[in-house]
């Protein structure tokens, strides 16, 4: 046996296993990418391309965030009051002596601080990550509300105008994420990551530094949660304690579209990007065949049912004797 074939032929078989099921996702999102082309004209220029992008990037990074609970086995409830606290605190420190960058250094410690706590009481204690980021969400809404009773703030101008002016910026940052995912991978607590939520006891036998690497996701889904919110908040210029509300629900779709598994280990980020951007192009598309608001949640509901029914009928039909 050539030993240059076998790691090429693992990574295959990898990466063949991981994208089973997906080839539908990737139809269904292009098909609905062509009906909003045709229904609006203008995403095919650059100012309605870097819109649509700039509208769907909070929604890509919280179903970022909710993958990597998921991948470990877990899932978050805190999602969305992370999303809101990162719009607060950019916007209650972006008008302070260091500016932009003061408020995304903010941003940044303080998502990468709640994400490793709360890791480190799912990993260490033994808690499941459901309760403690239930309980956590609470807390983080409290703090949001004290930090801003009510939407105001200042983001600055031009850092507005960066990232949700009229030039893609998001989608470059989102294939810069995805970049970064992959580098993630190739590290010690990148290869861990499936193997800790598909079999922890297992991983941990094999030498996989099991908490090492939940509080490590943990604190990259804070970080991501948070970003979103400093993003949502260039885009609305102010910061809003229950803004993100909407997301903790929207990111557990995404990321149940995009083929990531309840019970950890099974999963890839490409198809969580997809699963965000065929519910974002949905709403588009829905709005503009004149849905009516209920409508569109009923739709939305059947939608993400079928696309996590459909793969599970099939599987059971494909290993019927």
């Amino acid at each position: 046996m050539n030993a240059t074939t076998v790691p090429a032929n693992l990574y295959a078989a990898v990466q063949k296993r991981r994208n089973r099921g997906l080839a539908g996702l990737y139809l269904v999102v292009a098909a609905f990418l062509v009906v909003y082309a045709v229904l609006f004209p203008g995403l095919l220029s650059v100012g309605g391309f870097s819109k649509f992008t700039q509208n769907w990037f909070p929604l890509a990074l919280v179903t970022m965030a909710q993958a990597l609970m998921m991948l470990n086995g877990g899932i978050s409830l805190a999602i969305g009051p992370l999303v809101s606290l990162g719009a607060v605190i950019a916007a209650v420190t972006m008008g302070g002596t260091l500016g932009a960058l003061g408020g995304l250094l903010a941003v940044s410690a303080t998502g990468l601080f709640i994400g490793a706590v709360t890791g480190g009481i799912v990993a260490y204690l033994r808690l499941p990550a459901i309760i403690v980021t239930l309980a956590g969400s609470f807390i983080i809404t409290g703090v949001a509300l004290i930090l801003l009773p009510r939407p105001g703030g200042y983001v600055p101008e031009w850092f507005s105008d960066l990232l949700a002016g009229h030039t893609p910026v998001a989608f470059g940052l989102l294939v810069l994420l995805l970049i970064g995912w992959k580098l993630y991978l190739a590290t010690p607590l990148g290869v861990g990551i499936y193997a800790a939520g598909n079999n922890p006891v297992g991983a941990f036998r094999s030498g996989v530094p099991v908490e090492r690497v939940k509080v490590f996701a943990f604190a990259l889904s804070g970080l991501l949660a948070m970003l979103a919110g400093l993003f949502v908040a260039a885009q609305t210029g102010s910061g809003d304690p229950v803004i993100g509300t909407p997301f903790t629900l929207n990111s557990i779709a995404g990321a149940v579209l995009g083929g990531v598994a309840f019970l950890g280990g099974k999963g890839t980020m490409r198809g969580v990007i997809c699963g965000s951007l065929l519910l974002s192009v949905m709403i588009n598309v829905m709005f503009f065949l004149g849905f009516p608001p209920v409508a569109q949640y009923v739709a939305q509901g059947l939608i993400i049912v079928g696309a996590v029914a459909i793969p599970q009928l099939t599987s059971q039909w494909r290993t019927r004797p």
